[in-house]
């Protein structure tokens, strides 16, 4: 991942000063599906193979992954495309495959610490560094997997699914979490990859909720600290269900 040094003029409450910031790059990617162009990434530069396996996956092109060859800023995925699809504009202004997510099957539970362990994995050294990034992280079995950095939310959830469908990792016993905000787009994602549990430290839209419930995925939204907040599917998180009607 790429940073590079910008001179700025900082103006704070105790007057004017030069500084010379860390600034992340990035770039445009060129996606081929099966030889054929299909959209352009806005990324960083780095896991490529991983971010175009990863949307592949989370847009419910495939449900795996032939191969993925990378020469410089394209990616070339072959993978069985599981049905006629077409492209339209997501939130983030980027490109999304339209339609219903998959519906998730999983009968994994978590505890709310594991909410919490999740949550507190999130963060990276890069944000630290340049605050212009998201991060999400993916936990399998309770097990730390992978992290991943990048300037769009979206493709920080593509990496980290590339990861684990090119290691054949089951991702119906994970858990995602995510900086960025959970729009339907988002929830769609992890959906079509199957993974169960959501846990992002942003808000939701409503149709990201209406999407999550329909889709059978658990939503976690507001992940900080001690608090959370569950919208759909909470009996995945039963140490947090059975107290429902007591307070």
């Amino acid at each position: 991942m790429e940073i590079v040094c910008r001179d700025g003029i900082q103006v704070t409450g105790d007057g004017v000063r030069e500084v010379h910031d860390s600034i992340i790059v990035e770039d445009c990617i060129g996606l081929f599906l099966n030889g054929e162009y299909l959209t352009t990434l806005v990324a960083c530069l780095d896991r490529l193979a991983d971010l175009g396996a990863g949307f592949v996956i989370c847009e419910g092109l495939a449900d795996e992954i032939t191969s993925v060859d990378v020469s410089g800023r394209d990616i070339y995925v072959t993978a069985p495309v599981a049905k006629d699809f077409r492209l339209g504009v997501e939130s983030s202004g980027g490109y999304r495959v339209l339609g219903e997510p998959k519906a998730v099957s999983s009968s994994i539970i978590a505890t709310a610490d594991d909410i919490r362990a999740v949550t507190a994995a999130i963060e990276s050294e890069t944000w630290r560094k340049t605050g212009g990034v998201h991060c999400s992280v993916l936990f399998c079995d309770g097990e730390f997997i992978t992290r991943a950095c990048d300037i769009g939310r979206h493709n920080t959830v593509d990496k980290v699914v590339g990861y684990a469908a090119l290691r054949g990792i089951d991702l119906s016993g994970c858990v995602l979490g995510c900086t960025g905000r959970q729009p339907s787009g988002m929830v769609a994602k992890a959906a079509n990859a199957g993974i169960p549990i959501v846990a992002s430290r942003a808000a939701s839209t409503d149709e990201g909720i209406l999407t999550a419930e329909r889709a059978g995925l658990t939503l976690i939204c507001f992940s900080r600290g001690e608090r959370f907040t569950i919208y759909t599917h909470p009996e995945r998180v039963p140490d947090v269900y059975s107290q429902i009607g007591r307070v």
